[in-house]
């Protein structure tokens, strides 16, 4: 994803500013989402793995990235309180 959008997008909902989903948590992340315990904000199960993410400085909450766009819908957000043991 281009830096530049990187540092001009926010949490919509905590205005937090947001950085790249490294690698590990990404795959920490996938690990759950197979498992079948990872549900958005607004409860719907995720099911589709994450190629990308954004995630909020404060490492709480995760937008996905589909093709190079940023899903940034406030009921599309991954909590990260809901993964044991996350560590962003």
């Amino acid at each position: 994803m281009d830096k530049r959008l990187i540092d001009i997008l926010c949490c919509p909902v905590s205005k937090r500013p947001l950085r790249p989903l490294t690698a590990s948590e990404r795959d920490q992340l996938n690990t759950a989402v197979k498992a079948g315990s990872v549900d958005t904000v607004a409860g719907e199960k995720v099911t589709e793995l994450l190629t990308e993410g954004l995630i909020t400085t404060d490492g709480q909450l995760v937008y996905r990235v589909d093709d190079g766009i940023p899903v940034m819908l406030p009921e599309s957000g991954i909590g990260t309180t809901q993964l044991a043991g996350f560590a962003a």
